[in-house]
């Protein structure tokens, strides 16, 4: 089956719980939506990665894959909730596989995200949301710069 190809440094258990993963959001595991899942949860390490990133990765281990289908996929795996997109500065997007509330740092001088420790963040209070409308998430986004 093809889906179930080793991709380059990724092992069958890699490319397996990138399979586990996709079925499990109900989305079909194609050749390239495997490799991609492969790269973001084979090892099933947390990461943070850009379209540009991910794309990068991918085809440095052979696979044949576009740039625009690594945005649409990603894109597909969000609305399928296996992913979060945070944003910083409204321009570059973040790719997270972890999906629960954390705070991230973002490191100016190498454009890269990373988890900052939850358990030091505290927000007592938040303003009251507009009528007609419900806070549906509070990103924190910490942006470090070497000193």
């Amino acid at each position: 089956m093809d889906t179930m190809k080793t991709f380059p440094e990724m092992g069958e258990a890699q490319t397996e719980r990138g399979i586990t993963w996709l079925c499990g959001a109900g989305l079909r595991p194609t050749r390239q939506r495997v490799a991609l899942a492969t790269h973001l949860v084979g090892d099933g390490l947390d990461r943070h990665v850009t379209a540009e990133s991910l794309f990068d990765a991918v085809t440095a281990s052979g696979e044949q894959v576009s740039l625009a289908t690594v945005y649409n996929t990603l894109r597909a795996f969000c609305e399928a909730g296996l992913l979060r997109e945070i944003t910083v500065d409204g321009s570059k997007g973040y790719f997270d596989t972890r999906l629960d509330d954390h705070p991230h740092f973002y490191w100016e001088d190498s454009a890269t995200l990373s988890d900052a420790p939850a358990d030091q963040l505290e927000i007592r209070r938040l303003p009251q949301a507009p009528a007609g409308v419900e806070v549906a998430a509070v990103d924190v986004i910490i942006r470090l710069r070497r000193k």
